[in-house]
């Protein structure tokens, strides 16, 4: 919060603290002179090129201490991969282009400015026939208007992203295990994705086009709608899902990555799902991982090791 913070009242005898949590902006948009609603759909391909061209640096730097976090050498990415980098840029690019036009088409400017007194006055009103019969929750004044700031500046954006994320997971789960299961879904679009049997960061979004467009840019617009997200919510959104993408992506199980602790859906994981023995596993993207867990298609590290030395006692 600030420091220096005041109360409001408003006519229904509640006031609110004017103090404000440290990620917001009082400002109409972040950046000056660009609508926030158009931040939000350029924010994630900015992140994405930042963050893949960190993961090149690596990739091309020889330090030799990053041998013990690579998940591939670079031999395999030259050798096993079936599309070239050029190839890889054009196709993101493609993406890139029709996703930031979905965006501009569907991530609308919001219809008013904040007011976060009179909006968390609207809150209450809302919340008070809910609470009045429960007779443990006789309120006063001054505790209806705390818990309403809390829910307003924090349980209401955090419910809303986890919704949203969790919607996403699950989108993302049945539409790419189907287009596994469907010879034509995966021959026709899916392929694409597998050329790079050896995944790299800045090949995280090389889709065939209408996959990118359904897979990606329609979850992610959907999830946002279906929360209700403010623009600034939704860049938070779209441009951490961005990051999680590349990062799930980036050959690397680095110990000091924050991406890849959030999870165990990381870069380890997704790799086993770009490798023949797991391509029918680990579709669970970009989040979390209980969709594979409840339906069966998870697959560790150790569970490839156990079915390795089944096949290996078979043969002896």
């Amino acid at each position: 919060m600030n420091v220096s913070s005041a109360l409001r009242c408003t006519n229904t005898g509640l006031c609110f603290s004017t103090a404000t949590p440290f990620y917001f902006s009082p400002g109409r948009s972040l950046l000056e002179n660009i609508p926030d609603h158009h931040v939000a759909v350029l924010a994630p391909v900015f992140a994405y090129w930042i963050l893949s061209l960190f993961f090149h640096i690596l990739d091309i730097s020889g330090w030799e201490w990053l041998d013990a976090y690579r998940l591939h050498d670079s031999e395999e990415v030259k050798t096993k991969n079936l599309a070239t980098r050029t190839e890889v840029v054009w196709a993101v690019l493609v993406q890139q282009f029709f996703q930031t036009i979905l965006g501009y088409l569907f991530v609308s400017e919001p219809l008013e400015v904040l007011v976060p007194v009179r909006d968390m006055s609207q809150l209450a009103e809302t919340l008070q026939p809910f609470l009045q019969p429960i007779p443990s929750l006789h309120l006063d004044n001054d505790q209806l208007s705390s818990l309403v700031y809390v829910l307003y500046w924090w349980a209401i954006p955090v419910a809303k992203f986890y919704i949203a994320i969790l919607f996403l997971d699950t989108w993302q789960y049945f539409l790419h295990r189907g287009m596994h299961l469907n010879k034509f879904l995966y021959k026709q679009f899916h392929s694409w994705h597998h050329r790079l049997y050896v995944p790299y960061a800045f090949g995280s979004l090389y889709n065939h086009p209408l996959e990118g467009i359904v897979l990606d840019s329609l979850g992610a617009i959907f999830a946002e709608s279906l929360t209700g997200m403010t623009p600034r919510q939704a860049m938070f959104l779209f441009t951490i899902s961005t990051l999680k993408t590349v990062d799930d992506h980036c050959g690397y199980r680095l110990p000091f990555d924050p991406l890849q602790l959030m999870t165990s859906n990381n870069a380890d994981y997704h790799d086993i799902h770009h490798q023949v023995i797991g391509i029918k596993s680990n579709f669970s993207q970009p989040f979390f991982v209980h969709w594979d867990v409840i339906l069966g298609t998870r697959m560790t590290r150790k569970d490839i090791e156990q079915r390795r030395r089944k096949l290996e006692g078979k043969k002896l």
